[in-house]
């Protein structure tokens, strides 16, 4: 599992809870944006951990965020 203090996740800003995010450096930010909901999560909706194109064979949060979010085709 990808830790928050991990090279890649606080170059990410990464968090394992997206309420966590730093709003002041990340203010394009939203509570509804969780890794499970993004185009580079790797595993299944209902995982609370998985993989990520971002994280390599580390697994992340499902309800975790980083500056990488991108909205998963038709989420929304």
């Amino acid at each position: 599992r990808a830790r928050e203090s991990d090279e890649t996740a606080v170059a990410l800003g990464y968090k394992h809870d997206t309420k966590a995010a730093d709003a002041k450096k990340y203010p394009k930010h939203a509570a509804t944006q969780r890794c499970v909901n993004c185009s580079m999560w790797q595993g299944a909706g209902a995982d609370p951990w998985g993989g990520c194109a971002m994280f390599g064979r580390k697994q992340i949060a499902a309800q975790g965020w980083c500056m990488a979010w991108v909205t998963k085709p038709g989420a929304g």
